[in-house]
């Protein structure tokens, strides 16, 4: 028996996470030691490796099916099996989402980082529901950000309000 690359062995069907640094890349494995994702046609399909290509992903609007060995996808990056939906929802029969993925192969399709990414991809081909934790992480702690920054300037604000009518005070005080 070949080597594997994994440290729990992957089925047909089941969903791998590969570590891109800021981002996560999503795949559906297919069995062989092949994999199916969606990747922008601007990026040869292995690792990520300049914040230049990340923004390629960013602003691609298209996106290309592909069917590649798993290391070919992985270079270097670590990456694990990641059914993170199973305990919400059913998964689809390994059958269908293997053979749903290779009829998508070749296809271009549009990208969006926000609703159309590589996560929402494979979820929907693993339980036919689109969805990216990443991606709605990725808006609470932008939403955290936001809401912080509102309150440093608010309350950046208030202390020069306060700090104006104090001295106004002092002034008409002498």
């Amino acid at each position: 028996m070949a080597p594997t690359l994994f440290d729990k062995e992957p089925k047909p069907g089941d969903l791998i996470e590969i570590s891109r640094g800021a981002y996560k890349h999503w795949a559906v494995y297919i069995g062989g030691n092949e994999v199916v994702h969606l990747l922008p046609p601007t990026h040869s399909g292995g690792e990520l490796g300049s914040f230049g290509e990340l923004l390629t992903l960013l602003d691609s609007g298209k996106a290309q099916v592909r069917r590649q060995k798993i290391w070919e996808v992985v270079g270097s990056s670590e990456f694990e099996v990641n059914n993170l939906l199973d305990d919400e929802y059913s998964p689809r029969e390994p059958l269908a989402i293997v053979r749903d993925a290779c009829r998508m192969v070749g296809r271009e399709l549009p990208y969006c980082i926000a609703t159309q990414n590589c996560e929402h991809f494979v979820t929907e081909l693993r339980y036919g529901k689109p969805e990216s934790r990443q991606v709605q992480t990725a808006a609470v702690i932008g939403g955290v950000a936001v809401a912080g920054v509102a309150a440093a300037i608010l309350g950046a604000a208030l202390f020069s309000s306060f700090n104006k009518d104090e001295n106004k005070r002092r002034r008409n005080y002498r």
